[in-house]
Protein backbone atom coordinates (compact mmCIF):
# COMPACT_ATOMS: atom_id res chain seq x y z
CA UNK A 1 0.00 0.00 0.00
CA UNK A 2 1.45 3.44 -0.99
CA UNK A 3 -1.10 5.47 0.93
CA UNK A 4 -2.60 4.92 4.35
CA UNK A 5 -5.39 7.41 4.91
CA UNK A 6 -6.07 7.62 8.78
CA UNK A 7 -8.25 9.81 9.38
CA UNK A 8 -11.05 12.27 7.73
CA UNK A 9 -12.13 15.39 9.60
CA UNK A 10 -15.71 14.92 10.27
CA UNK A 11 -16.33 18.63 9.15
CA UNK A 12 -14.67 19.08 6.30
CA UNK A 13 -12.66 17.36 3.50
CA UNK A 14 -9.60 17.58 5.99
CA UNK A 15 -7.56 14.23 5.82
CA UNK A 16 -4.53 12.75 7.52
CA UNK A 17 -2.53 9.98 6.62
CA UNK A 18 0.91 7.73 5.39
CA UNK A 19 2.28 8.00 2.03
CA UNK A 20 4.58 4.76 2.26
CA UNK A 21 8.32 4.80 0.17
CA UNK A 22 11.56 3.53 0.71
CA UNK A 23 13.27 6.13 1.87
CA UNK A 24 10.81 6.12 4.84
CA UNK A 25 7.22 7.18 5.26
CA UNK A 26 5.89 10.71 5.10
CA UNK A 27 2.95 12.08 7.54
CA UNK A 28 0.66 13.94 5.74
CA UNK A 29 -0.75 16.95 5.68
CA UNK A 30 2.79 17.65 4.16
CA UNK A 31 4.98 20.77 2.95
CA UNK A 32 7.51 19.60 1.13
CA UNK A 33 10.77 22.22 1.17
CA UNK A 34 11.77 23.15 -2.38
CA UNK A 35 15.43 22.18 -3.18
CA UNK A 36 15.71 23.37 -6.82
CA UNK A 37 19.37 22.90 -7.82
CA UNK A 38 19.81 19.77 -5.29
CA UNK A 39 19.88 22.61 -2.12
CA UNK A 40 17.53 24.03 -0.19
CA UNK A 41 18.79 27.55 -0.58
CA UNK A 42 20.47 28.85 2.83
CA UNK A 43 19.72 25.69 4.45
CA UNK A 44 21.80 22.67 5.38
CA UNK A 45 20.46 18.88 5.11
CA UNK A 46 21.24 18.71 8.75
CA UNK A 47 18.82 21.90 9.30
CA UNK A 48 16.23 20.24 7.31
CA UNK A 49 16.41 16.83 9.02
CA UNK A 50 17.01 17.97 12.49
CA UNK A 51 15.24 21.31 12.90
CA UNK A 52 12.53 21.88 10.51
CA UNK A 53 12.22 18.11 10.38
CA UNK A 54 11.36 17.84 6.51
CA UNK A 55 10.32 13.96 5.45
CA UNK A 56 10.63 15.24 1.81
CA UNK A 57 11.97 17.64 -0.37
CA UNK A 58 12.17 18.29 -3.80
CA UNK A 59 14.46 18.90 -6.85
CA UNK A 60 13.74 20.22 -10.04
CA UNK A 61 14.52 18.06 -13.24
CA UNK A 62 15.04 20.89 -15.21
CA UNK A 63 17.60 22.82 -13.65
CA UNK A 64 19.14 19.22 -12.36
CA UNK A 65 19.43 18.21 -16.10
CA UNK A 66 21.35 21.82 -17.03
CA UNK A 67 23.34 21.48 -14.34
CA UNK A 68 25.06 19.22 -12.99
CA UNK A 69 23.87 17.42 -15.50
CA UNK A 70 22.26 13.58 -15.24
CA UNK A 71 25.57 11.81 -16.12
CA UNK A 72 27.12 13.45 -12.67
CA UNK A 73 23.98 12.46 -10.90
CA UNK A 74 24.12 9.03 -12.26
CA UNK A 75 27.50 8.22 -11.51
CA UNK A 76 26.77 9.68 -7.89
CA UNK A 77 24.16 6.80 -7.49
CA UNK A 78 21.43 9.18 -7.21
CA UNK A 79 20.34 12.76 -6.27
CA UNK A 80 19.62 10.90 -2.67
CA UNK A 81 23.46 10.31 -2.13
CA UNK A 82 24.68 13.12 -4.38
CA UNK A 83 23.08 15.40 -1.90
CA UNK A 84 23.24 13.15 1.52
CA UNK A 85 19.91 13.28 1.92
CA UNK A 86 18.39 9.98 3.12
CA UNK A 87 14.81 10.58 2.96
CA UNK A 88 11.76 10.84 0.16
CA UNK A 89 12.99 13.26 -3.00
CA UNK A 90 10.07 14.31 -5.30
CA UNK A 91 10.85 15.47 -8.78
CA UNK A 92 8.92 18.08 -10.90
CA UNK A 93 8.72 17.57 -14.57
CA UNK A 94 10.08 20.72 -15.62
CA UNK A 95 7.26 21.39 -17.28
CA UNK A 96 6.77 24.64 -15.22
CA UNK A 97 10.05 25.96 -16.23
CA UNK A 98 10.13 25.03 -19.55
CA UNK A 99 6.82 27.12 -20.30
CA UNK A 100 7.62 29.67 -18.45
CA UNK A 101 10.50 30.71 -21.25
CA UNK A 102 8.21 31.90 -23.29
CA UNK A 103 10.70 33.82 -25.47
CA UNK A 104 13.10 31.01 -25.57
CA UNK A 105 10.50 27.95 -26.59
CA UNK A 106 8.81 26.26 -29.37
CA UNK A 107 6.23 23.46 -28.48
CA UNK A 108 5.23 21.23 -30.76
CA UNK A 109 3.30 17.41 -30.44
CA UNK A 110 6.66 15.58 -29.91
CA UNK A 111 7.88 17.95 -27.24
CA UNK A 112 9.46 21.55 -26.26
CA UNK A 113 12.22 23.07 -28.01
CA UNK A 114 14.15 24.99 -25.57
CA UNK A 115 17.06 27.74 -25.19
CA UNK A 116 19.01 27.14 -21.81
CA UNK A 117 18.48 30.32 -19.34
CA UNK A 118 22.70 29.77 -18.34
CA UNK A 119 24.11 29.63 -21.86
CA UNK A 120 21.75 29.51 -24.22
CA UNK A 121 22.21 25.48 -25.47
CA UNK A 122 19.58 24.54 -27.96
CA UNK A 123 17.26 21.58 -26.01
CA UNK A 124 14.54 19.50 -26.34
CA UNK A 125 12.26 18.03 -23.95
CA UNK A 126 9.69 14.90 -24.62
CA UNK A 127 7.29 12.73 -22.59
CA UNK A 128 9.98 10.12 -22.65
CA UNK A 129 13.42 12.11 -22.08
CA UNK A 130 11.31 13.70 -19.09
CA UNK A 131 10.66 10.32 -18.09
CA UNK A 132 14.51 9.15 -18.67
CA UNK A 133 16.03 12.40 -16.61
CA UNK A 134 13.64 11.41 -13.80
CA UNK A 135 14.75 7.86 -13.59
CA UNK A 136 18.31 9.56 -13.38
CA UNK A 137 17.83 11.69 -11.01
CA UNK A 138 16.06 8.97 -8.65
CA UNK A 139 12.87 10.94 -6.82
CA UNK A 140 10.94 8.75 -5.25
CA UNK A 141 8.21 10.04 -6.71
CA UNK A 142 7.98 11.86 -10.67
CA UNK A 143 5.46 13.88 -11.82
CA UNK A 144 4.61 13.18 -15.42
CA UNK A 145 5.21 15.99 -18.51
CA UNK A 146 2.63 18.73 -18.94
CA UNK A 147 1.58 21.78 -19.68
CA UNK A 148 1.26 24.05 -17.15
CA UNK A 149 -1.44 26.24 -18.71
CA UNK A 150 -2.03 29.92 -17.80
CA UNK A 151 -4.51 30.99 -15.41
CA UNK A 152 -5.70 33.55 -17.45
CA UNK A 153 -5.56 31.28 -20.71
CA UNK A 154 -9.16 31.09 -22.77
CA UNK A 155 -11.32 27.76 -22.45
CA UNK A 156 -10.01 27.28 -25.80
CA UNK A 157 -6.33 27.33 -25.26
CA UNK A 158 -6.91 25.35 -22.15
CA UNK A 159 -9.08 22.74 -23.73
CA UNK A 160 -6.18 22.21 -26.09
CA UNK A 161 -3.23 22.24 -23.31
CA UNK A 162 -5.56 19.87 -21.41
CA UNK A 163 -5.35 17.69 -24.44
CA UNK A 164 -2.03 17.54 -25.18
CA UNK A 165 -1.07 17.21 -21.62
CA UNK A 166 -3.39 13.87 -21.65
CA UNK A 167 -1.19 12.63 -24.81
CA UNK A 168 2.17 13.47 -23.46
CA UNK A 169 0.86 11.61 -19.86
CA UNK A 170 0.28 8.77 -21.89
CA UNK A 171 3.75 8.56 -23.46
CA UNK A 172 4.95 9.48 -20.26
CA UNK A 173 3.39 6.04 -18.63
CA UNK A 174 4.19 4.02 -21.34
CA UNK A 175 8.13 4.94 -20.75
CA UNK A 176 7.71 4.74 -17.20
CA UNK A 177 5.92 1.16 -17.10
CA UNK A 178 8.48 0.16 -19.52
CA UNK A 179 12.02 0.77 -17.52
CA UNK A 180 13.41 -0.33 -14.63
CA UNK A 181 13.81 1.47 -11.46
CA UNK A 182 17.78 2.51 -11.92
CA UNK A 183 18.65 2.08 -8.34
CA UNK A 184 17.60 0.24 -4.98
CA UNK A 185 14.01 1.51 -4.51
CA UNK A 186 11.00 1.73 -6.34
CA UNK A 187 10.02 5.38 -7.66
CA UNK A 188 6.02 6.03 -8.27
CA UNK A 189 4.94 8.16 -11.20
CA UNK A 190 2.21 10.39 -10.29
CA UNK A 191 -0.43 12.11 -12.87
CA UNK A 192 -0.69 15.83 -13.29
CA UNK A 193 -4.32 17.27 -13.08
CA UNK A 194 -4.80 20.11 -15.69
CA UNK A 195 -7.65 22.57 -17.05
CA UNK A 196 -7.46 25.68 -16.26
CA UNK A 197 -10.46 27.62 -14.22
CA UNK A 198 -12.59 25.49 -16.35
CA UNK A 199 -14.84 23.54 -14.30
CA UNK A 200 -15.73 21.30 -16.91
CA UNK A 201 -12.18 20.59 -18.31
CA UNK A 202 -11.08 19.96 -14.85
CA UNK A 203 -13.83 17.34 -14.31
CA UNK A 204 -12.76 15.46 -17.49
CA UNK A 205 -9.12 15.60 -16.63
CA UNK A 206 -9.72 14.19 -13.13
CA UNK A 207 -11.86 11.21 -14.19
CA UNK A 208 -9.61 10.63 -17.18
CA UNK A 209 -6.63 10.46 -14.61
CA UNK A 210 -8.58 8.98 -11.96
CA UNK A 211 -9.15 5.83 -14.49
CA UNK A 212 -5.65 5.42 -14.94
CA UNK A 213 -5.38 4.38 -11.17
CA UNK A 214 -1.45 5.67 -10.55
CA UNK A 215 -0.25 5.49 -6.89
CA UNK A 216 -1.05 9.43 -6.38
CA UNK A 217 -2.38 12.60 -8.59
CA UNK A 218 -1.22 15.93 -8.82
CA UNK A 219 -3.27 19.14 -9.62
CA UNK A 220 -1.32 21.44 -11.43
CA UNK A 221 -1.83 24.82 -13.10
CA UNK A 222 -3.29 26.67 -10.07
CA UNK A 223 -1.77 29.94 -8.49
CA UNK A 224 -0.58 31.06 -11.68
CA UNK A 225 -2.44 33.98 -12.28
CA UNK A 226 -5.82 32.96 -11.60
CA UNK A 227 -8.35 34.48 -8.68
CA UNK A 228 -7.56 32.74 -5.55
CA UNK A 229 -11.31 31.72 -4.91
CA UNK A 230 -11.10 30.19 -8.48
CA UNK A 231 -8.59 28.35 -6.90
CA UNK A 232 -10.42 26.77 -4.39
CA UNK A 233 -13.20 26.18 -6.48
CA UNK A 234 -11.04 24.06 -9.24
CA UNK A 235 -9.34 22.28 -6.03
CA UNK A 236 -12.62 20.84 -4.95
CA UNK A 237 -13.93 19.74 -8.09
CA UNK A 238 -10.77 17.85 -8.74
CA UNK A 239 -10.78 16.57 -5.33
CA UNK A 240 -14.39 15.46 -6.01
CA UNK A 241 -13.38 12.76 -8.32
CA UNK A 242 -10.16 11.50 -7.11
CA UNK A 243 -9.98 8.66 -5.26
CA UNK A 244 -9.85 8.55 -1.76
CA UNK A 245 -7.25 5.86 -1.44
CA UNK A 246 -4.47 7.89 -3.15
CA UNK A 247 -2.38 11.08 -2.08
CA UNK A 248 -3.36 14.39 -3.73
CA UNK A 249 -0.23 16.57 -4.49
CA UNK A 250 -1.32 21.13 -4.95
CA UNK A 251 1.82 22.09 -7.34
CA UNK A 252 3.50 25.17 -6.00
CA UNK A 253 0.61 27.03 -3.64
CA UNK A 254 1.22 28.65 -1.70
CA UNK A 255 0.84 31.12 1.44
CA UNK A 256 0.04 29.35 4.69
CA UNK A 257 -3.46 30.32 4.46
CA UNK A 258 -3.77 28.88 1.20
CA UNK A 259 -2.59 25.40 2.52
CA UNK A 260 -4.90 25.46 5.37
CA UNK A 261 -7.71 26.11 2.75
CA UNK A 262 -6.30 23.82 0.51
CA UNK A 263 -5.96 21.15 3.67
CA UNK A 264 -9.68 21.77 4.58
CA UNK A 265 -10.61 20.59 0.40
CA UNK A 266 -9.12 17.56 0.56
CA UNK A 267 -5.19 18.32 -0.56
CA UNK A 268 -2.56 16.00 1.24
CA UNK A 269 0.88 17.36 0.05
CA UNK A 270 2.23 21.28 -0.78
CA UNK A 271 5.63 22.69 -2.14
CA UNK A 272 6.36 26.27 -2.74
CA UNK A 273 9.15 28.56 -2.98
CA UNK A 274 7.90 30.88 -0.63
CA UNK A 275 9.22 30.08 2.91
CA UNK A 276 12.69 30.27 1.62
CA UNK A 277 12.15 33.13 -1.31
CA UNK A 278 10.21 35.78 1.47
CA UNK A 279 12.64 34.93 4.02
CA UNK A 280 15.44 35.90 1.73
CA UNK A 281 13.61 39.08 0.84
CA UNK A 282 13.26 39.69 4.57
CA UNK A 283 9.59 38.21 5.59
CA UNK A 284 8.35 35.91 7.82
CA UNK A 285 5.31 34.53 8.59
CA UNK A 286 4.58 33.53 12.23
CA UNK A 287 1.59 32.23 13.79
CA UNK A 288 0.35 35.72 14.63
CA UNK A 289 0.63 37.42 11.24
CA UNK A 290 3.33 38.25 8.45
CA UNK A 291 6.22 40.68 9.45
CA UNK A 292 8.31 42.44 7.00
CA UNK A 293 12.38 42.59 8.84
CA UNK A 294 12.81 45.67 6.65
CA UNK A 295 10.54 48.24 8.44
CA UNK A 296 11.62 50.44 10.31
CA UNK A 297 9.80 49.78 13.30
CA UNK A 298 12.00 46.61 13.71
CA UNK A 299 15.61 48.58 14.25
CA UNK A 300 15.16 49.11 18.29
CA UNK A 301 12.53 46.23 18.90
CA UNK A 302 15.22 44.04 21.11
CA UNK A 303 11.92 41.39 21.47
CA UNK A 304 13.01 38.00 20.23
CA UNK A 305 12.10 37.16 16.51
CA UNK A 306 8.75 34.88 17.22
CA UNK A 307 8.33 34.91 20.94
CA UNK A 308 4.79 33.20 20.26
CA UNK A 309 6.76 30.65 18.29
CA UNK A 310 6.86 27.41 19.99
CA UNK A 311 9.00 25.25 17.32
CA UNK A 312 10.79 28.01 15.85
CA UNK A 313 14.78 28.63 15.53
CA UNK A 314 16.75 30.71 17.82
CA UNK A 315 14.73 32.76 20.14
CA UNK A 316 17.74 34.32 21.41
CA UNK A 317 17.85 36.25 18.05
CA UNK A 318 16.07 39.73 18.13
CA UNK A 319 13.85 41.71 15.45
CA UNK A 320 16.30 44.89 15.82
CA UNK A 321 19.38 42.01 15.52
CA UNK A 322 17.78 40.17 12.85
CA UNK A 323 16.70 43.54 10.63
CA UNK A 324 20.36 44.77 11.08
CA UNK A 325 21.76 42.01 9.63
CA UNK A 326 18.82 41.67 6.30
CA UNK A 327 19.72 45.16 6.10
CA UNK A 328 23.61 44.94 6.26
CA UNK A 329 22.46 42.20 3.28
CA UNK A 330 24.27 39.61 5.27
CA UNK A 331 23.93 35.87 4.86
CA UNK A 332 23.10 34.91 7.96
CA UNK A 333 19.88 36.90 7.57
CA UNK A 334 18.61 35.37 4.75
CA UNK A 335 19.86 31.58 6.88
CA UNK A 336 17.99 32.80 9.61
CA UNK A 337 14.53 33.99 7.84
CA UNK A 338 14.43 30.63 5.82
CA UNK A 339 14.82 28.38 8.62
CA UNK A 340 12.18 30.19 10.64
CA UNK A 341 9.97 30.15 7.34
CA UNK A 342 10.33 26.17 6.78
CA UNK A 343 9.83 25.51 10.68
CA UNK A 344 6.86 27.31 10.48
CA UNK A 345 5.34 25.47 7.38
CA UNK A 346 6.27 22.51 8.41
CA UNK A 347 4.82 23.06 12.19
CA UNK A 348 1.40 24.40 10.66
CA UNK A 349 1.12 21.31 8.40
CA UNK A 350 1.95 19.15 11.85
CA UNK A 351 -0.66 21.19 13.68
CA UNK A 352 -3.34 20.78 11.00
CA UNK A 353 -2.73 17.07 11.56
CA UNK A 354 -3.54 16.75 15.16
CA UNK A 355 -6.37 18.52 14.37
CA UNK A 356 -8.06 16.55 11.65
CA UNK A 357 -6.67 13.24 14.32
CA UNK A 358 -8.49 15.30 16.74
CA UNK A 359 -11.94 16.32 14.87
CA UNK A 360 -11.43 19.75 14.92
CA UNK A 361 -9.75 20.68 12.10
CA UNK A 362 -11.91 23.07 10.65
CA UNK A 363 -12.55 24.92 14.04
CA UNK A 364 -9.12 25.85 14.54
CA UNK A 365 -8.57 26.64 10.75
CA UNK A 366 -11.83 29.32 10.74
CA UNK A 367 -9.99 30.95 14.05
CA UNK A 368 -6.12 30.79 12.93
CA UNK A 369 -6.33 31.95 8.88
CA UNK A 370 -7.75 35.35 9.69
CA UNK A 371 -4.96 36.05 12.30
CA UNK A 372 -2.15 33.96 10.13
CA UNK A 373 -3.32 37.05 7.41
CA UNK A 374 -2.42 40.20 9.41
CA UNK A 375 0.40 42.34 8.59
CA UNK A 376 2.38 43.32 12.04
Amino acid sequence: MFFDLQHTDPHSQARAGVVHTDHGDILTPIFMPVGTDGTVKCIHQHELRDDIHAQIILGNTYHLYLRPGTDILYKAGGLHRFEKWNRPILTDSGGYQVFSLTELRKMTEEGVHFSSHIDGRKLFFTPESVMDIERLIGADIMMAFDECCPGTADRAYAKASMERTHRWLDRCIQRFDSTPDLYDYRQHLFPIVQGCVYPDLRQEAAKRLRDLDRDGYAIGGLAVGEPTEKMYDMIEVVNDILPQNKPRYLMGVGTPWNILEAIERGVDMFDCVMPTRNGRNGMIFTINGVMNMRNLKWADDFTELDPDGTCFVDHDYSRAYVRHLVQAKEGLGLQILSLHNLTFYLHLVTMARQHILAGDFKTWKDALVPQLQQRL
